[in-house]
């Protein structure tokens, strides 16, 4: 490496550049991303490129489906994409090498054909692949310092094994160092984590942690637990059933719908869940919304509905009770300072939860214009990781199913979640007097570990009076 000079015209001096001189041809490899603490595989449905093309970095690359969203990753890097190693149609575990991009000018190795699945060329993280010639021996994944490699080498270290925190994923000397120390320790386990992992067998060493610090969750020995079960790394395209839904056929637990179970079953497993009820008087709140929609007629103008006057009142009341606004972690509660509303929307295959950001912060026709664009991108499959991630309490609404009522299940890591049910006109007493009046049951499930059943019944009918006389919003 030299350093020349060069001219800077915006500030008239000289600075210095560093020119680098490779030795060997290297590869940058572009992984299977991971997206949140539950994707473990991914699907390729498309390349955007093929061998041999330019690409630029952040321009599109490759599209990946999951189990909840289709999503595409930019490319990493300035290239030229050397070698494609999972075709479109197969899916493999995250951080699986799916292609090698190389530098202009250089011609790395290749990877035979076929070894995005074999044992050997498992992921790592923000590697290098480099030739036989520069690994001194046999081929191998790593990118650290002098130091870091020095150390490692003395203590017995993989470097494989470890993720860098230093530019563009190189293994630093405190990378080696925190490693020894974690070795000389154990793992950072939660004692769920640890008293599942000693009932299952699972060891620990081989399992990364997701919570703070790297900290293994119960949730990451569950699915280590998953991954013990032996599928392949490569599967070809599922299969559709020619008939779903006809009596006798068998329809595969696979995609969302196996995403959708497994997470139902983990958030019955791991919270103590509640539910309770209350019947809402919303001729008001009916009455309102006619009124809204008469005013705001304007075909660019979104459709009022009682579900957007629902999720405004919701985050209201939220402000007024952050124990239902929060998540329940390793550490303790936490008590967030905004709202982001998930909103529960159905699919032909499953169930999925986008949320609005900072709902709280916003009036009624910007609510009601993001609750619609959330839906509508869920509804076409155009929702991204962050529609998806970080929601603070769930809404889900049955109305137009015709049910009265339903116990909710959690949507982890909330602690919440709001049951809205269908206005119907029924019998009841208003005013001393039994009349027809527009009804709407609400059912909220909370996580008793969290909060006793008090504080969760008096945000229910704080949102039910909010609900009954709308006027109260503003007030």
């Amino acid at each position: 490496m030299t350093a020349t000079q060069r001219g800077d015209p915006q500030k008239g001096r000289t600075v210095p550049r560093l020119t680098v001189h490779r030795r060997h041809s290297v590869a940058i490899q572009v992984v299977m991303p991971k997206w949140g603490l539950t994707m473990t595989e991914g699907k390729i449905t498309r390349w955007f490129k093929a061998e041999g093309e330019p690409v630029e970095k952040g321009e599109p690359l490759f599209e990946v489906e999951t189990s909840k969203i289709t999503n595409v990753v930019e490319a990493p890097a300035s290239g030229t994409l050397f070698q494609i190693l999972v075709p479109a149609g197969h899916t493999v575990p995250v951080k699986t090498i799916v292609a090698l991009i190389a530098e202009p000018g250089e011609q790395p190795a290749r990877m035979p054909e076929g070894v995005h699945g074999a044992p050997e060329f498992t992921p790592r993280e923000a590697g290098i692949l480099r030739t036989e010639a520069d690994s001194g021996g046999a081929a191998g994944f790593v990118r650290a310092t002098p130091i870091a490699r020095r150390l490692a080498k003395e203590w017995g270290i993989d470097l494989t094994s470890l993720t860098g925190t230093g530019p563009e994923g190189r293994i630093t000397e405190q990378d080696v160092r925190a490693h020894k120390e974690l070795m000389e320790k154990g793992p950072n386990v939660s004692p769920q984590a640890r008293q599942l992992a000693e009932q299952a067998g699972v060891d620990l060493s081989r399992v990364q942690g997701t919570g703070p610090g790297g900290r293994i969750t119960k949730a990451d020995v569950l699915r280590a637990l998953e991954a013990s079960k032996g599928a392949p790394s490569v599967q070809g395209p599922e299969p559709a059933p020619t008939a779903p839904f006809r009596a006798g056929s068998v329809i595969p637990m696979s995609g969302m719908r196996k995403a959708v179970a497994d997470n139902m079953m983990l958030s019955l497993h791991q919270s103590a869940q509640l539910t309770v009820f209350v019947d809402v008087d919303a001729s008001e709140l009916a009455r309102l919304r006619d009124r809204i929609r008469e005013k705001h007629s304007h075909p660019d103008t979104p459709r009022l509905s009682l579900n957007d006057l629902v999720a405004y009142a919701v985050c209201r009341a939220l402000l007024k009770f952050p124990i239902m606004n929060s998540w329940l972690t390793d550490d303790g509660i936490l008590l967030h300072d905004h709202v982001h509303l998930g909103i529960a929307v159905a699919l032909p295959d499953g169930l999925i939860v986008p949320n609005v950001k900072h709902a709280h912060t916003k009036t009624l026709p910007e609510l009601a214009s993001a609750i619609k664009d959330v839906v509508t991108k869920a509804r076409e499959g155009r929702l991204t990781f962050d529609d998806i991630q970080g929601g603070t309490f769930t809404i889900t609404n049955v109305g137009m199913l015709g049910v009265d009522g339903f116990t909710p299940i959690l949507n982890p890591p909330e602690t919440a979640i709001l049951g809205v049910g269908r206005v119907a006109a029924k019998p009841a007493v208003h005013e001393g007097h039994v009349a027809i009046r527009q009804m709407m049951t609400l059912s909220l499930t909370f996580d008793h570990r969290v909060t006793d059943g008090a504080p969760a019944m008096r945000f229910l009918r704080a949102l039910a009076d909010y609900l009954e006389d709308p006027a109260t919003l503003i007030a």
